[in-house]
């Protein structure tokens, strides 16, 4: 039953991540500083 736990909550908090490159949010048009952001 405890394996069970781990599986789950490891798999719930691996799918918190998103997919590719760090990217600023908001519209193309308003943003200020356009460089991408550090990846660590």
């Amino acid at each position: 039953m405890k394996y069970l736990i781990l599986i789950l909550a490891c798999a719930a908090l691996a799918a918190c991540g998103r997919a590719g490159a760090p990217s600023p949010p908001g519209p193309a048009s308003a943003i200020t500083y356009p460089h991408q952001y550090p990846s660590q």
